[in-house]
């Protein structure tokens, strides 16, 4: 870092230095805070929008609250990088997301300021709640504020904590930084809603003059603004939803004006009860680029930041994503099957489905981040006949489980769950691995549970999920990119429950489940070279498992080793394991996969080998278990 390059930010450890500088000196650490992410995000990737739209508003947090005694809650954590430099991380921020480094998220482990761990969205309220109440409880005169945005307002678990707070006293704020994005564009009524509030011109005119005219008769101010409450309905010409919920609603404001941000902040601090700030802020402030394509921006990986230029682009001849093979194979489909409808909770270019989204738009939707919804709107199509492809990262599905079994599997309704992003993901760490997934649905009856070893597989899964005869399916397959370019071929019908040899072997037994698979046959490869004989089988299916190839292999094996991208405790090498039991076999089962523990943030490759089931692993395994016996 060049010598002088941020002199004010420079000086800033924590909090009680940012105080220290004096409100004069605010919009200058803005400006180097946003330089600072900017600077160091182009050279270690990670959430670039979220946090440069925050800037302005985290500073004057810092400013007005006395953290880490009085408490900040950040909903979905990508907003936190601003709130990570200035908490005693500034150093360590060339760091974030590395293996071994800070976390990208807020984690209550790594530091005192860090009030609750948050990875996912709509947690923020209800937390923030419970740490407020108990304040109360304890006759603490401690502040709490819940920051909520980038879409996460339309969460469920957001307005159960709002409906819990309104009847509540406890001294609770809760700040709705609102930028109408999640990654892509926020939709739903609660964002139209939002957008007539933010636009009316009438009311703002108003409440900006009366905020002007008293800017140092801070009684008269604070008795005007309690009028603006019963004048803005008026003017809105409809009741306030979160004033129907008992929030006192003050706002909209500029979430980039600093100086307004510490005075409101500061005002309301005297003001006892619930109560909702309304803050405007823009995804990507402060760097052009961003601002002009939020959704491109919300994580860029590498960039140059004079020019924008991406350097992570995609290199051709390379196989393509995962996410793109779903996205164009539900395309196909669809022009072949009129029932099949695609829906997503706030993920449709992550997930791909944009693509349908473009070309089919009465047919695919967003139902925003509200993913027990998204299962249950899901079941209800399928009730009235239609086949919904509904594609959810795995550790967001964890949210829908009860609708899975209660509005899906109960009712064996033909629902096919695409999970995105299962197994471990890499960087966003232990909130986003998608650990658990064949664990908690495997045990689900008329559930299929697939995982495709590559992208043809996937294209036949889904041409096979769709068939009449299928029911409640789950397709699980990782982040990023596959094994063969040569993808788009014709559909072929995969027997459900039926494994796949893919080498034969005399040695030892490897059962692979997923895109792991092609570890095992690396590994496999390799030890043939040595004069080791590997028998591997593709599983394709950790329920219902293949009772016939097992059969075959526990007659040939004493040691058979699993292998899958997913949770040891109840995934698929725990069916094989049981199967084995079941029947009388002695044959000794080795897991391999994610370890009873959460795994914390590194590069995928890091990660893998870390738990044992990348190639290396797989080999070293087999050796040893060979040299055991001799």
């Amino acid at each position: 870092m060049p010598q002088g390059k941020y002199p004010l930010l420079e000086t800033v450890g924590f909090p009680t230095d940012l105080k220290r500088l004096g409100r004069q000196a605010l919009p200058e650490v803005c400006r180097e805070v946003r330089d600072f992410i900017i600077d160091k995000v182009s050279e270690n990737p990670g959430h670039f929008g979220a946090s440069l739209g925050v800037v302005e508003l985290t500073v004057a947090l810092h400013y007005v609250y006395n953290t880490p005694y009085d408490k900040l809650v950040w909903d979905v954590g990508h907003q936190a990088y601003a709130h990570k430099i200035l908490t005693g991380r500034r150093k360590l921020f060339a760091n974030n997301r590395c293996y071994h480094g800070i976390s990208g998220f807020p984690k209550m482990a790594e530091s005192e300021y860090d009030a609750f761990g948050t990875g996912h969205s709509s947690t923020s309220i209800s937390a923030a709640l419970g740490m407020a109440v108990a304040a109360k409880m304890q006759g603490e005169q401690r502040h709490v504020v819940a920051i909520i945005g980038d879409g996460s307002m339309t969460g469920g678990l957001a307005f159960e904590g709002l409906n819990n707070a309104g009847i509540e006293k406890s001294n609770l704020l809760v700040i709705l930084n609102d930028n109408n994005m999640a990654i892509d564009p926020s939709v739903g009524a609660l964002s139209e809603y939002l957008i007539k509030i933010t636009t009316s011109q009438v009311y703002n005119r108003v409440k900006n003059e009366v905020w002007n005219r008293t800017e140092r008769l801070k009684g008269i101010r604070l008795f005007l603004q309690k009028t603006m409450i019963a004048v803005k309905s008026s003017i809105l010409r409809r009741g306030n939803l979160f004033e129907a919920l008992n929030f006192r609603y003050f706002g909209p404001i500029d979430g980039h004006d600093v100086n307004k941000l510490v005075s409101t902040l500061e005002m309301l601090k005297n003001i006892p009860g619930p109560k909702l700030l309304h803050v405007i802020t823009v995804k990507g402030k402060g760097y052009k680029p961003a601002e002009e394509n939020q959704t491109l921006w919300h994580a860029p990986g590498t960039f140059d930041r004079n020019t924008g230029e991406r350097l992570c682009t995609r290199r051709s001849g390379q196989p393509p994503l995962y996410q793109h093979v779903f996205g164009e194979t539900i395309v196909e489909l669809a022009e072949k099957n009129e029932k099949i409808i695609g829906i997503t909770p706030a993920m449709p270019t992550g997930s791909s489905l944009n693509i349908m989204m473009e070309k089919m738009p009465s047919r695919a939707f967003d139902v925003g981040i509200a993913e027990q919804h998204a299962v249950t709107f899901s079941a209800g199509l399928a009730a009235a006949g239609k086949i919904p492809f509904c594609n959810i990262y795995s550790s967001f599905m964890q949210r829908g489980y009860d609708s899975i079994i209660h509005d899906a599997a109960l009712q064996n309704l033909h629902v096919v769950f695409c999970l995105d992003r299962s197994g471990l993901v890499g960087e966003d760490g232990a909130t986003h691995h998608g650990a658990y997934d064949v664990a908690f649905l495997r045990c689900i009856p008329n559930m299929v549970v697939a995982a495709p070893m590559n992208e043809v597989e996937l294209r036949n899964m889904m041409y096979t999920a769709q068939l009449p005869q299928q029911r409640t399916f789950a397709i699980r397959y990782p982040r990023g990119s596959g094994v063969t370019e040569r993808w788009r071929r014709p559909f072929e019908e995969i027997p459900v429950g039926k494994a796949r040899l893919v080498r034969n072997g005399s040695h030892i037994a490897v059962l692979s489940l997923g895109h792991a698979g092609n570890f095992a046959a690396q590994a496999a490869g390799r030890l043939e070279q040595e004069g080791v004989s590997v028998m591997h089988y593709d599983m394709r299916f950790a329920k219902p498992v293949d009772e016939e190839t097992l059969h075959e292999v526990a007659k040939l094996f004493t040691r058979v080793i699993t292998v899958e991208d997913g949770a040891v405790v109840g995934g698929m090498g725990s069916a094989v394991a049981e199967f084995f039991t079941a029947n009388g076999y002695k044959v000794q089962v080795t897991r391999l996969g994610i370890p009873d523990r959460f795994v914390e943030h590194g590069a995928m490759a890091q990660l893998q080998a870390e738990c044992g089931f990348d190639a290396d692993g797989i080999y070293r395994t087999v050796k040893e278990i060979l040299n055991s016996e001799f």
